[in-house]
């Protein structure tokens, strides 16, 4: 359940006289904001006839929201003489290009200026990363190869619809300056510690910016000079499933936990989907996330890393799963226990009591719609499964149990752990 705080308008209908106003408004603000609105009805209403609701819906209209043109002149001006004038400039992409629908214009922006791009966490999956001048997720300490590095050390940075919280900020350690930054939200825009404009909106000034950008390619020559590959894969056997498992057809959903980490490391192929909770660190969150997103975008399969203690917040969802027939793919990576939790502040609390994961599934399955469950416990088994699930059980809903060691954790959350172990423990600020 979504909290009050996040909702933008709240619609209350007692009576039909100004219920469809009431409903009208809430509708468009949604639309307008990209954010929740919540609209509640009394239940004796919904079947009574009212003149105000024609027989023909008419078509709502929907004012423009334009920049303030004078505004958007002097962002781009002072923006242009701030980012020409630097080095080794580099763009980072936020969670807020989605609200905005500005994802389109940071690609443009990103085409005309030639520096590096990378995404902040929750931003994975806006940007397309067959970009060439992509460069990775940056997240502090544990940023992906050499992102943070390229970042942390340019003299401008331009953080496109950031978010910054004790998460995405690894506990507030980035090595990151006011005075360098270049902060463009979906309404506004400020360079370093000023000057900054209102009413200037995100997907307009970044395509008037991509106009007055002298190409600089500087700061990518540098990450390839630095960049050293992975090492070589073993070598597989043809058709693989491991390799051939993401698509643009299908999309990635990453519980809060462990998930997080290891999900990062994925290099999405075209228009493959992404999506992953940091604002709250909902845990429990994916859960409800893959059955919605399911339901949505009915050409794509999802595909699910969720942890034990994260699935029993919410694991009735997998009954409403089953009922509508959704395909998706849920691997529940069993370590007994809220592993991320362990990191941050360990104690009792963090073990939960097993369960019989894909017995319970079966459960709800109850032999009722398309379901297929497997334990996995070997990396050979892991691979005859995911065969299995993108082969014969292709068209059913499919539940792969994984058990790891408890503290089979990655290096990356260790390293987050720490950061922001230390940044919650710390003393309060004197008065």
């Amino acid at each position: 359940m979504m909290g009050w705080w996040m909702v933008m308008y709240q619609a209350v209908v007692n009576n039909l006289d100004d219920a469809h106003e009431l409903i009208d408004t809430a509708i468009s603000t949604a639309l307008k904001e990209s954010k929740p609105v919540y609209i509640s009805v009394g239940c004796n209403l919904p079947a009574i006839p009212h003149p105000t609701f024609a027989r023909e819906p008419v078509p709502f209209f929907l004012a423009p929201t334009m920049s303030n043109q004078m505004g958007l002149d002097a962002a781009v001006e002072a923006t242009a003489r701030f980012l020409n004038g630097a080095v080794k400039p580099v763009i980072i992409g936020g969670p807020k290009l989605r609200v905005a629908k500005a994802q389109q214009a940071f690609v443009e922006l990103a085409d005309a200026c030639g520096y590096p791009v990378a995404i902040m966490p929750s931003a994975k999956g806006l940007v397309p990363e067959h970009h060439p001048h992509f460069i990775g997720t940056y997240w502090g300490a544990v940023s992906t190869g050499f992102c943070g590095e390229i970042v942390e050390s340019a003299d401008a940075y331009v953080f496109v619809g950031p978010i910054f919280n004790d998460y995405s900020s690894v506990g507030y350690s980035l090595l990151i300056k006011k005075e360098k930054m270049v902060m463009v939200q979906p309404n506004r825009v400020t360079i370093g510690n000023g000057p900054s404009f209102g009413w200037v909106f995100m997907a307009e000034f970044l395509s008037a910016l991509a106009q007055r950008l002298k190409k600089n390619s500087t700061a990518v020559e540098n990450y390839r000079r630095i960049f050293v590959p992975p090492g070589m894969p073993l070598k597989c056997e043809k058709n693989e499933p491991l390799r051939d498992m993401l698509s643009g057809n299908s999309a990635v959903i990453s519980e809060t936990g462990d998930s997080w980490f290891n999900c990062q490391k994925l290099r999405l192929p075209e228009n493959c989907g992404y999506e992953f909770q940091m604002q709250y660190g909902s845990i429990g969150w994916s859960v409800g996330a893959t059955l919605g997103y399911a339901q949505a975008a009915k050409n794509k399969r999802v595909i699910a890393c969720i942890g034990d203690g994260s699935f029993q917040v919410t694991a009735q969802d997998i009954s409403t799963m089953i009922r509508f027939g959704q395909k998706s793919i849920i691997f529940l990576i069993n370590n007994g226990g809220y592993t991320i939790e362990v990191e941050i502040h360990d104690g009792p609390y963090n073990v939960i009591k097993n369960w019989d994961y894909t017995g319970l599934v079966d459960a709800i399955h109850n032999g009722q719609g398309k379901c297929w469950t497997t334990k996995v416990r070997t990396e050979e088994e892991l691979i005859e499964a995911i065969a299995m699930a993108t082969g014969a059980q292709k068209d059913c809903l499919c539940f792969i149990e994984i058990f790891v060691h408890k503290d089979d954790t990655s290096k990356e959350l260790l390293e987050w752990g720490s950061r922001v172990s230390a940044a919650n423990s710390r003393p309060p600020n004197p008065q």
